[in-house]
């Protein structure tokens, strides 16, 4: 489908770069800086006090945007165990 793929979390790069290595990834992960984009994009999890080690969560969600950097469509669950449907995105996807 033409597709690239990226994620973003708020772990540090050198997290990053072992989770990269140690699970063969090969797409940029990419770090959001004092959590600029989470609070930019209005997904921060608000569950986790600025004090706590999981501030800066955000509530998973998956973003696809156009060839200008549009966002397009969003899917998003509040609770971290729960993931979107993924047949619904790719439908999404295919329809850019």
């Amino acid at each position: 489908m033409g597709i690239n793929i990226a994620t973003m979390t708020y772990d540090s790069v050198d997290t990053l770069k072992i989770i990269e290595e140690n699970q063969g990834i090969e797409f940029p992960l990419l770090h959001d800086e004092g959590i600029t984009y989470v609070n930019a994009l209005g997904i921060l999890n608000e569950d986790y006090d600025p004090d706590s080690r999981a501030y800066g969560v955000p509530h998973p969600g998956i973003f696809l945007l156009d060839l200008n950097g549009v966002i397009q469509a969003k899917f998003a669950e509040e609770g971290f165990r729960a993931r979107p449907n993924f047949d619904g995105i790719l439908e999404a996807a295919a329809n850019l």
